[in-house]
C-alpha cells in the first residue's frame, strides 16, 4: 500500500474554479477566477498531488479546460485530471504535457475494452478508473446518467484487468460536507488488488481521520477534499497533518 495521500480538488468550469452540489450543474459556486493560482496555493501549502476535474469536458465529452490543467502541471506538484477524456489522443495530450495521471470515468463504463487497452498501453500507474455511483450504481456523463452496472462490479472487472488506482465518488455525499461513504469505499475492491481514493462528503478533519483509519485495513489509499477547503472549514496544512 502506498502512502496515504490527501488530494485537494480543483473543479473547472468556464475556466474558473467551482464546486457543484451533488453533481448538479445548476447548483454551482464559483470560488476563484484562476484555478492555476489555486493550484499554486495548494502546492505552497505542501500538497504532493492535486485532483482536477474538467466539468465542461465531463458534460460535453471533449477536452475543454485542458490548458489550465497543463499550466498547473508545471508547478512542483503532481496533477491527476478527469473529465472529457474519451480517446487515446486525450490521454497522450495530458501525459505528454506533464500531467501525472489521467482519470477515465464514463468511457470505462461505456467501452471497458478500450479502457483496458489504455491501461495496457500507458501503464496502471498512469490510468485511474473513476467510478461515480448513485445508490451503488455507476453513473456517467458528468453524473447526468446512471448505468445498469454496480460500482463494485465495475471496479472488480478493472482490477482483474490490471487497474491499480480507483476513485470512488458517492454522488449523494458530494459537495454536502456531511461525511464520506466510507463503507462503500471499503467494499469497492479487495485490498490486494488496487488502491481506492475516497471522494465526496469530507466536511471536517474528523472525516479525514476516519478515512485514514479505514485505510489501515482496506484498499483505501487517499481522500479528495474540495468544498471544505473552499468554505474554510479547515486549512490544507491541517488536513495534511491529520
Amino acid at each position: 500500500m502506498s502512502k496515504f495521500q490527501i488530494y485537494p480538488a480543483i473543479d473547472l468550469r468556464g475556466g474558473k474554479c467551482v464546486r457543484l452540489y451533488q453533481g448538479d450543474y445548476d447548483q454551482e459556486t464559483v470560488y476563484g477566477d484562476s484555478p492555476v493560482d489555486m493550484a499554486k496555493q495548494f502546492a505552497a501549502s505542501g500538497a504532493e498531488w492535486i485532483h482536477m476535474v474538467d466539468l465542461d469536458g465531463a458534460k460535453d465529452g471533449v477536452r475543454i479546460n485542458d490548458q489550465v490543467v497543463i499550466e498547473a502541471a508545471k508547478l512542483p506538484v503532481k496533477v491527476q485530471i478527469g473529465g472529457g477524456i474519451r480517446t487515446r489522443e486525450d490521454i497522450k495530450h495530458y501525459l505528454s504535457n506533464g500531467v501525472s495521471r489521467v482519470i477515465i470515468g464514463s468511457l470505462a463504463i461505456r467501452n471497458p475494452e478500450l479502457a483496458v487497452s489504455f491501461i495496457e498501453e500507458f501503464g496502471a500507474e498512469k490510468i485511474v478508473i473513476g467510478i461515480d455511483a448513485k445508490d451503488g450504481m455507476a453513473a456517467t456523463e458528468g453524473w447526468l446518467e446512471t448505468s445498469s452496472q454496480s460500482a463494485t462490479d465495475v471496479a472488480n472487472f478493472f482490477a482483474s484487468k490490471g487497474a491499480k488506482h480507483f476513485i470512488y465518488t458517492d454522488i449523494a455525499t458530494d459537495g454536502t460536507l456531511q461525511g464520506p461513504n466510507i463503507e462503500a469505499n471499503k467494499k469497492l475492491v479487495s485490498a490486494d488488488q488496487a488502491e481506492v481514493i475516497v471522494s465526496g462528503g469530507i466536511g471536517t478533519l474528523e472525516d479525514i481521520r476516519s478515512v485514514k483509519q479505514a485505510a489501515a485495513d482496506s484498499s483505501i489509499a487517499g481522500v479528495i477534499i474540495g468544498k471544505a477547503l473552499y468554505e474554510k472549514r479547515f486549512t490544507l496544512e491541517e488536513a495534511l497533518s491529520c
